[in-house]
């Protein structure tokens, strides 16, 4: 009979002792492989979706709920800014590229945005068909949404006022078209619906004067007072009334070419999302735009790694419960070993009559040992597996990001030489009687 099966027989023979370790071991190796595999996809999602964009622009308040709802589209907004405030954004040489995006309306919880072609180009995002939208009411719909939605082509939709799936006033008078549907890029764009900034401002400035006209509509007394007044000023008036006339027409006149380009700049947007030119930009425009204008400047990747760095706190405290695990299964090891030694001394004592050497119980004795912390080791890594499996339906429904199964990395193979170097020492500790076995002694008491 092998070493390697009497090791395995010694193993399952106290199955009490074998399922107590195991625990352990498999609890301990899959809390530190869920947390690991978990916090390294979670990072590496949140880079890919930062990556296009160095600074976000908005209205004062939380830099890192700028960047979440203006990068990640996970938060609300913390105002709108006026177009004309941010013109000097474009004309600075060291900003490569400032694309203005505004948001506010949703269509069964998936936001809309609206913004520029650009948007779509930061991130690689691509037709799988139809086209871009060239019109206001025009929309492409993210990879996600299309498939969770069932849009295609030339399918119409009315949005809801604010980010809610529920509860906010639907735009009914300006629907939606689907002019495009875009492959999967796996960042935001997948969970948005894309279309033009003019779609944003008219439909909600359809809302305000809605809402004025409502608000300020005169009764039927007020009407009939407005019109005796009208009566009978109409003759003390009339002979002004040529002449303000004239006036009205020559100002009309003067000012009508200014009035739709005064209008664009009085315009609002959510955000600017800007890239630069060089590394010195980084330095100069936050730190300009937050002293010395009415808006505030927020680094993507500096408030990420805060976030992160938030989050690293807790995912410690987990790993390190999972060491602490680790070591308890390495001590119920060592106590397993010693108590197998010493009920089995005069097996052991007999095997040196055969010709065994010390080395070779040694052997035995970690073979043992190593059985159950491979086994251990690998059924950890398979439920830690499992847990991300589960933690992905929960990732893709709230935030439509997919965890992905991989296979080993550096970090789990460094776990795994850590509990093999344990299962070696409560060896080396368990095994201190088998040196000074006394074969004579211990098979005459046998």
């Amino acid at each position: 009979m092998s070493l390697a099966l009497l090791a395995f027989r010694n193993m399952v023979s106290k199955p009490l002792n074998l399922l107590l370790s195991l625990l352990l071991l498999v609890l301990s190796v899959s809390l530190v492989t869920f947390v690991l595999q978990l916090s390294k996809q979670l990072s590496g999602q949140l880079d890919k979706n930062i990556a296009p964009f160095d600074m976000v622009v908005g209205a004062k308040g939380s830099p890192l709920q700028l960047v979440l709802s203006s990068v990640l589209h996970v938060d609300v907004p913390t105002g709108n800014i006026h177009m004309e405030e941010t013109g000097f954004l474009t004309k600075n040489p060291m900003v490569a590229s400032a694309i203005p995006v505004s948001y506010g309306d949703n269509y069964k919880g998936y936001r809309i945005l609206g913004t520029t072609h650009d948007y779509l180009d930061s991130y690689g995002a691509s037709l799988l068909e139809g086209e871009l939208y060239s019109k206001s009411f025009e929309v492409v719909v993210g990879n996600t949404i299309a498939q969770k939605l069932g849009l295609k082509l030339g399918d119409t939709f009315t949005g809801a006022h604010g980010l809610a799936a529920s509860g906010g006033e639907a735009h009914d008078d300006h629907p939606y078209v689907v002019t495009g549907l875009l492959k999967p890029t796996g960042t935001v764009v997948d969970r948005l619906l894309i279309t033009n900034l003019e779609s944003i401002w008219e439909a909600h400035e359809h809302e305000e004067d809605h809402k004025e006209d409502h608000d300020g509509e005169p009764t039927d007394e007020e009407h009939h007072a407005e019109d005796h007044d009208e009566e009978h000023d109409h003759d003390d008036h009339k002979g002004d009334h040529h002449h303000d006339e004239e006036h009205d027409h020559d100002e009309e006149h003067e000012h009508g070419g200014h009035d739709e380009e005064h209008h664009h700049e009085e315009r609002e947007v959510t955000s600017f999302l800007v890239k630069f030119k060089n590394p010195l930009a980084m330095v100069q425009l936050p730190r300009f735009i937050n002293e010395n204008t009415n808006m505030q400047a927020a680094l993507p990747g500096f408030e990420v790694q805060r976030l992160l760095g938030l989050l690293g706190s807790g995912i410690k405290t987990v790993n390190g419960i999972a060491f602490a695990i680790l070591l308890v299964s390495g001590l119920s090891i060592f106590i397993s070993l010693v108590k197998t030694i010493r009920e089995r001394k005069q097996e052991l004592a007999l095997l040196r009559t055969y010709g065994l050497g010390t080395a070779q119980l040694l052997w035995l004795v970690f073979l043992e040992a190593l059985f159950l912390t491979l086994g251990g080791f690998f059924l950890g890594w398979i439920l830690g597996r499992v847990g991300i499996w589960v933690a992905s339906y929960f990732t893709k429904a709230s935030y439509g990001h997919k965890l992905i199964l991989s296979g080993f990395d550096s970090t789990e193979l460094a776990l795994l030489c850590v509990a093999l170097v344990i299962s070696l020492v409560a060896t080396l500790l368990a095994s201190k009687s088998i040196f000074n076995l006394n074969i004579s002694k211990t098979l005459s008491d046998a």
